[in-house]
């Protein structure tokens, strides 16, 4: 991965094992067969009326030369039609509809019924994937000389090999001197948003029977609305609204020592945390000496999580763990460790003052591809300045909210509550009109950032309605999404999810892993010894007699027995 040799993590094919044969069962293979149809016919109409032709015709044929004439001509006849009739097919608005410059958005089997509703019952197929084109509108052609100009998905494996769930798929990174000398050497422009300040009240007061918290200073609905009217300067709420600084005095605060360190100027940090003792921490790898270096990667925790460390020994006074460099968090602004989690993922800009680049993963994620290369792939190859991957299954907010309430993520009238006043705001079930929007849902686990006014912005708003509905953050991001892009030309690029699983890999939370079974240790089988000849005449045997035969035969049994019961516990 840190080597000079084009990087490539690959993986299992879950999630784009039709894709070939999804292509291949298209407009184009179509118009491929009708002209291999049309050829045979041609060449057996050839032969039908070659049969009455004079003698002196077959004279002429049997001649070397003419033969090769007429068969290149008939080879040029064949090609200039194929080419006709493929090219014909390949602009028509179906196959420009599913094929894009960025990838393949697949639909998994689960979501089989939305899908159809996406793309038309026509489209409907059985066991396919269905496909559209990309959501990120800025994103650029790669050049010709670029490595990864050329890439493709490898072929499916075959259908006999049915794999059930979300799987990687393989993603092309450049090198990680190549990664680094991709990275802009000036920050990007900010859609009509320049100077973004944030909202201080040191006595937040409710005035709205809504949700909201101290720590997000109960914005009126009247400031929510303001605050999705883009302008050249704004002021919003974006959490820490009381005390000085965020970290001091505001809630979700921090050692002396930290808030120094918060402070300093970083190109690029990686950034993760743990509250209620909910997650093992996870040990990057496949790391470069260039990002161990220049980038710090800081893990936040809560005094519960903090405990729990220093008596597993864990963690120790220099308040490192690896890479991760411990921030603890004291004066935690919810009871809910969860909620609490939310505030160091969308307001990393206010943590981090002076940082240019951020890549946000859950706790319970492991990086296992270097940041230099994460950035290059999703933000500076695609013009891009937020990234997020798209939901492996759901694209829809209000399917994604009856999950919610099926799995027990949320209490079940919070969430109607929530997706009431957003359906009252206008928000719509997904549908073909919000191409090249491919999705309203993403799988939250990840963000890519730059620090921008814009994408700062986009958070914040995002923050605050967590804050005023459920914690659930998926059900929140379309409608602030969608309001900005009302008012500025900005987008996001949504990736999909099994990129997003390339370079990370998913762990259970500690409540599950606890209740896990110990995993059954292998059983070492040796060879059996060589027996003790020494003393004894070679090729003949000595018979075992009375009791000592009975006792021999009953520790076999008692072998074979527990043979037997180890063999079951490794079948288990």
């Amino acid at each position: 991965m840190n080597g000079g040799s084009l990087g490539l993590r690959t993986g299992s094919y879950g999630l784009l094992q039709n894709i070939n044969r999804a292509i291949a069962g298209g407009e184009i293979s179509k118009s491929l067969s009708n002209v291999r149809k049309s050829s045979t016919k041609m060449l057996s109409g050839i032969r039908e009326k070659e049969r009455p032709l004079p003698n002196a015709w077959y004279r002429y044929i049997g001649c070397r030369k003419f033969s090769m004439l007429l068969l290149i001509a008939f080879a040029l006849l064949v090609f200039a039609l194929g080419s006709f009739v493929v090219n014909k097919d390949s602009t028509s608005p179906n196959v420009l509809q599913r094929i894009g410059t960025l990838g393949i958005v697949p639909y998994v089997n689960g979501g089989h019924h939305e899908a159809s509703q996406i793309l038309g019952e026509k489209d409907k197929k059985k066991d396919e994937y269905r496909f559209q084109i990309p959501a990120f509108k800025g994103a650029s052609v790669l050049p010709f000389h670029h490595p990864c100009a050329n890439f493709t998905f490898p072929p499916p494996p075959p259908p006999t090999r049915r794999r059930l769930g979300p799987r990687p798929c393989p993603v092309c990174y450049l090198p990680v001197d190549q990664a680094i000398a991709s990275m802009p050497s000036s920050s990007s422009a900010s859609p009509v948003l320049h100077n973004l300040t944030y909202v201080l009240n040191e006595n937040p007061i409710k005035s709205e029977p809504h949700g909201g918290s101290d720590f997000g200073g109960y914005p009126s609905l009247k400031q929510r609305n303001d605050s999705f009217d883009i302008k050249e300067s704004m002021a919003v709420h974006c959490g820490f609204v009381k005390g000085s600084k965020p970290g001091h005095g505001t809630g979700f605060d921090f050692d002396e020592s930290d808030l120094a360190e918060l402070q300093q100027f970083h190109d690029i940090i990686v950034a993760s945390a743990i509250f209620g003792n909910y997650d093992i921490i996870q040990h990057p790898q496949n790391i470069s000496e260039e990002a161990k270096k220049n980038i710090p990667f800081y893990m936040f925790v809560d005094e519960e999580t903090e405990a729990f460390m220093k008596n597993r020994s864990i963690l120790s006074s220099s308040k490192r763990v690896g890479l991760w460099r411990i921030v603890v968090i004291h004066n935690v602004p919810y009871s809910d460790a969860r909620r609490n989690g939310k505030v160091p993922k969308l307001l990393l800009h206010r943590i981090f003052p002076n940082v240019r680049y951020s890549i946000w993963i859950d706790g319970k994620l492991q990086l296992v591809v270097d940041p230099y290369q994460v950035l290059e792939r999703f933000l500076w190859r695609q013009n891009a300045n937020f990234a997020i991957s798209r939901h492996y299954r759901r694209f829809d907010v209000f399917v994604e909210a009856e999950a919610n309430k099926a799995a027990g993520k949320y209490d079940n009238s919070s969430i109607d509550e929530q997706v009431d006043f957003y359906k009252k705001e206008g928000l719509t079930p997904y549908s073909e009109a919000k191409l090249p929007i491919t999705s309203d849902v993403p799988e939250g686990c990840v963000l890519i950032k730059e620090h921008i006014p814009i994408t700062n912005l986009f958070t914040c708003l995002w923050f605050n309605e967590v804050d005023r509905f459920t914690s659930r953050d998926q059900l929140s991001f379309a409608i602030v999404r969608d309001k900005i892009m009302t008012k500025v030309d900005w987008s996001i690029n949504m990736f999909l999810d099994c990129e997003r699983r390339n370079f990370v890999i998913q762990s259970y939370h500690r409540d599950l892993l606890e209740q896990m079974p110990p995993p059954v240790p292998a059983v070492v089988r040796r060879p059996p010894a060589l027996p003790n000849t020494r003393g004894k005449t070679p090729g003949k045997r000595i018979p075992r007699r009375g009791r000592d035969r009975r006792s021999g035969s009953r520790r076999h049994r008692k072998a074979a027995a527990s043979n037997r019961e180890q063999f079951l516990l490794n079948a288990v």
